[in-house]
């Protein structure tokens, strides 16, 4: 049960990286900021162990943002700081797009939890949905990015601690309605 609430915690402050960012950066110093967000990784991946399979990106994303993070660090820049959304969207870009070549599809074995007997069509329709998250998570990590690398730490505190929840918030709705259409149309 500890574990449980402990990883939930984790992950909700991993969530509001941006925003723990922007605070530790505006009202402390960067190295409170890279200890405690290098604990929180380490925390995740500790306490995620059971989740390697399910999500496998876990783990490569975690790696991937402590180093950035480091080397942020000894190269006495904040810019490591504000890779780790650009991280987490090339993850999730290489996990979803490796599943379209070498099925299936990540949206499709989301889809078969609820629908184990997904018929032909839906596979179709699943690995479309899966392409589209691939388009979303170029753009996506673009922008973060961009904001990284060009914008004011405000500006990337927003994009990507907000507008970037918000995107990806109405691209599950779109696609939720979407779904919907289809299933109706299939007379299902």
């Amino acid at each position: 049960m500890l574990k449980a609430v402990l990883t939930t915690l984790i992950m909700i402050c991993l969530a509001c990286y941006p925003i723990i960012v922007y605070v530790g950066l505006t009202r402390f110093n960067s190295q409170i900021i890279t200890v405690l967000l290098l604990f929180l990784l380490g925390l995740r991946l500790w306490l995620s162990k059971a989740l390697f399979d399910k999500m496998p990106w876990l783990k490569p994303a975690t790696f991937l943002a402590a180093i950035t993070i480091l080397i942020s660090k000894v190269m006495d820049s904040d810019l490591g700081l504000h890779l780790y959304p650009v991280i987490i969207n090339l993850v999730m870009l290489v996990v979803f797009a490796y599943s379209l070549y070498k099925g299936p599809s990540i949206i499709e074995t989301f889809a078969r939890i609820t629908e184990p007997s997904l018929d032909e069509n839906g596979v179709i329709y699943t690995k479309k949905v899966t392409l589209v998250w691939c388009v979303f998570f170029v753009l996506n990590g673009g922008i973060a990015l961009y904001t990284s690398i060009f914008s004011s730490l405000e500006t990337w505190a927003f994009y990507n601690g907000f507008i970037a929840y918000l995107a990806m918030g109405t691209l599950f709705a779109i696609e939720w309605l979407v779904r919907q259409k289809v299933k109706r149309n299939a007379g299902v």
